[in-house]
């Protein structure tokens, strides 16, 4: 794959997309009900940023499901802030305000708040923020986040738990 083929590409696709899928799946179910991207849209564009992206030399599994997950979260982050900025006049027609449609706006808003304190806990604490991008934005669970990073059971409890209540206190308390 890192040579080009697309046979490769193909191939890998093939393996990938059903376990992408029911992460998709997973994270989407969190969303509320005015969210109008569905898992399959989200796996293609995270995969087409994948592979249409430089040509990463993944070193694993982990690797791969690693990078996926900054991807989705990227998608997901992208859709947001496209939705935030039609709402503020970017589209073409006025919003109707309903309970549902505020309801997605406030879920806007905390998504982009945890991102933006994600993105500050990865400079402050890498570590961290990786098992907790792992955690929320590829659905795994503490033990298949200690098997994607070759990291001892305890030690991803213990970084979820402290990469949890410093991301709340961010994003509850932005200062």
């Amino acid at each position: 794959m890192s040579d080009g083929d697309q046979a490769a590409d193909a191939e890998l696709f093939d393996l990938v997309y059903p376990e992408l899928h029911r992460e998709a799946q997973r994270f989407m179910r969190g969303e509320g009900a005015g969210h109008t991207l569905q898992p399959t849209a989200l796996v293609n564009e995270c995969y087409l940023r994948l592979v249409d992206g430089e040509r990463v030399q993944w070193q694993d599994r982990g690797h791969f499901f690693r990078v996926a997950a900054r991807a989705m979260r990227n998608v997901l982050v992208d859709y947001a802030r496209q939705r935030n900025a039609d709402k503020r006049g970017g589209g073409l027609r006025p919003l109707q305000v309903n309970a549902a449609d505020a309801a997605f706006e406030k879920e806007i808003g905390q998504l982009l708040a945890l991102t933006d304190a994600l993105d500050h806990l990865h400079t402050i604490q890498p570590g961290l923020a990786t098992v907790a991008q792992l955690r929320l934005f590829s659905g795994l669970g503490v033990k298949e986040t200690a098997q994607a990073l070759d990291k001892p059971l305890r030690t991803v409890e213990r970084h979820w738990r402290e990469a949890r209540d410093w991301l709340r206190e961010q994003v509850d308390d932005p200062r």
